[in-house]
């Protein structure tokens, strides 16, 4: 069934009436801070956030006699919008729930928009971004470029791994062999694994292990199948595709961070099927493209747009192969995806 299309009566009318909820809650939210904060609550501590509940967190705390423990907790007013992977300052109170009273700096933040257009950070602290895809849901490179592009923004390490590799058949080998081709040859790190047979985990967990990473990709490719993999203990829930769109199904509501009992941490984000780069700049995305940074400034026209002017370096190097098709086509899509002002 075709998505309804709303008018902008209809919009600024669902913004409205979620802006008023959203005011509700943050009233309801300094309504509990003042409750606790008038009680007894603990000294100052710092934590770890493992996951995200509308206006609550989940907090491990990383020090004292209550290092380990997770507590529910509420956030003071005029703090900025708390992530999985933060560090934060807070305070124990009763039953469980605590108070956040600062947030700590992040090393790294992955960032993207929302829906709205609003730019969110989807996760903090980590140094590798885990890039999932399977045989079913069908891969785009598309995607896997924004993901690649958006790692080298933010500094963070990326690695591809291809999931379901048992359901190689002898129709979809020719287009998968040929995209991660491209990707081995630029110099990416590429796994193949099957957490459902258990093939190439313990490499994949040798990968992980010493590492603050996060797991992204499509709705579908298996991410929670993966951390069911690696941690049997953690049980998340998993879902079937779409037999109607062959699209994965949303299992993964909410940023979770697991710890690895060799050392090191897991964050598992909700699947996504697309990946805003409307906060990076043009700039930005020929340096998320390794294989432009020796032809970028080397054009005939310093204000050259790689489509077809004469003398451009990128179409010299796609027309000899040392660019290749695929990525020329994800660069292009994504500069025609950026707002003006981007350029």
């Amino acid at each position: 069934m075709a998505k309804r299309q709303l008018n902008r009566r209809q919009n600024w009318r669902i913004e409205k009436i979620q802006g008023e909820r959203a005011a509700r809650a943050a009233k309801r939210e300094s309504s509990a801070v003042e409750a606790l904060e008038g009680g007894d609550l603990g000294p100052e501590q710092t934590g770890l956030v493992i996951a995200h509940f509308g206006v609550q967190v989940e907090v491990e705390a990383l020090e004292g006699e209550l290092a380990g423990q997770v507590f529910r907790c509420h956030l003071r007013a005029n703090l900025p919008a708390l992530v999985t992977g933060d560090q934060v300052v807070w305070r124990a109170g009763n039953q469980g729930i605590g108070v956040i009273v600062a947030q700590l700096p992040r090393t790294t933040e992955l960032r993207r928009p929302d829906s709205r257009g609003q730019l969110k950070p989807v996760a903090a602290n980590v140094d590798m971004i885990v890039i999932v895809f399977a045989p079913l849901p069908e891969p785009h490179a598309n995607l896997i470029d924004r993901y690649l592009v958006a790692a080298e923004h933010a500094g963070i390490r990326p690695l591809l791994l291809l999931n379901k590799f048992d359901l190689i058949d002898e129709q979809n080998a020719p287009a998968l062999n040929a995209l991660l081709a491209v990707y081995r040859t630029l110099g990416y790190p590429v796994l193949e694994v099957s957490a459902h047979h258990g093939n190439g985990m313990e490499q994949l967990q040798q990968k992980l292990d010493g590492h603050i990473s996060v797991f992204v990709g499509q709705s579908g490719v298996g991410k929670s199948s993966l951390v069911n993999s690696l941690l049997p203990e953690v049980d998340t829930r998993v879902g079937p595709l779409s037999e109607l769109s062959g699209q994965g199904t949303h299992t993964t509501t909410t940023a979770r961070l697991f710890h690895f009992p060799g050392g090191g941490e897991l964050i598992d984000s909700p699947g996504i099927r697309e990946f805003g780069l409307g906060h990076v700049s043009r700039s930005d995305v020929e340096a998320g493209f390794i294989e432009f940074n020796d032809l970028i400034g080397t054009c005939r026209f310093r204000d050259c747009k790689h489509d077809r002017e004469p003398g451009c370096a990128l179409l010299k190097a796609l027309e000899d192969g040392r660019v290749q098709q695929q990525r020329m086509n994800s660069y292009r899509s994504i500069i025609a995806s950026l707002p003006e002002s981007s350029y």
